[in-house]
């Protein structure tokens, strides 16, 4: 049985990377409940966060196996993965299911720590562990997507720059498998904070930097297309 590579020089480098953080600096985060910027803009710098995005677009295009490695010794250092492993796996979504426009668009600019895709937004206060039945909503008109609806439980959404948002754009009732009718939206929450987008933040016992979306006929541009994917 051929072993997975261990990734000695990963473990090393991302180690001595945060030996900079000490438990006091990570205690006074929580206490404050604050976002470890500093430490998420270390990992960008180095490159950690764009190890699987594709060459081609800026990233060092290695596998599962080395963000496993990252993620590893991140907690194994004391230091708290979960304040930024989404740039990792978010950005597949993206890269599987996003057109080349949009690929280009965005995945150089995420690789090189320009942009954050840092949130995922999915769960909603009435849908619980069915994902299908989920409200939030987005209707195509002309050449703009009107979203409306709620999401809860929805990380780092307040240090993020982009977030990639699950709605349904056709009612459940109204097709045949009822996972269709949903698609994957990409929203700039820059342009859309204070028109259309509103985040409260809530408090949990870790310090995750969770919150809540409220979105009221907040609008975005098909064009050059905002949406990866319609489930069918």
């Amino acid at each position: 049985m051929q072993l997975e590579p261990s990734f000695p020089e990963i473990h090393d480098t991302v180690q001595k990377l945060c030996s900079q953080f000490p438990s006091e600096y990570w205690r006074s985060l929580d206490a404050q409940r604050q976002y470890p910027g500093e430490f998420v803009k270390e990992l960008t710098d180095s490159g950690f966060l764009s190890v699987l995005i594709p060459e081609r677009y800026g990233g060092s295009g290695l596998g599962l196996s080395a963000a496993n490695a990252i993620l590893e010794e991140i907690q194994r250092s004391g230091c708290n993965g979960g304040a930024c492993h989404a740039q990792m796996y978010t950005m597949g979504t993206l890269l599987r299911h996003g057109n080349e426009s949009q690929k280009e668009r965005y995945l150089p600019a995420i690789a090189a720590g320009e942009l954050r895709l840092q949130a995922f937004g999915v769960t909603e206060p009435d849908s619980g562990t069915d994902t299908t039945r989920i409200r939030t909503k987005a209707e195509r008109q002309g050449d703009k997507y009107i979203i409306n609806g709620q999401k809860v439980f929805i990380s780092r959404a307040g240090h993020s720059d982009l977030l990639i948002l699950l709605v349904r754009t056709t009612p459940r009732e109204k097709v045949a498998n009822r996972t269709g009718g949903m698609s994957i939206l990409i929203v700039d929450i820059r342009e859309a904070m204070d028109n259309g987008l509103s985040i409260k933040p809530i408090n949990t016992l870790m310090n995750h930097a969770s919150t809540e979306l409220f979105f009221d006929n907040q609008g975005i541009q098909h064009s050059p297309g905002p949406r990866l994917r319609t489930l069918h």
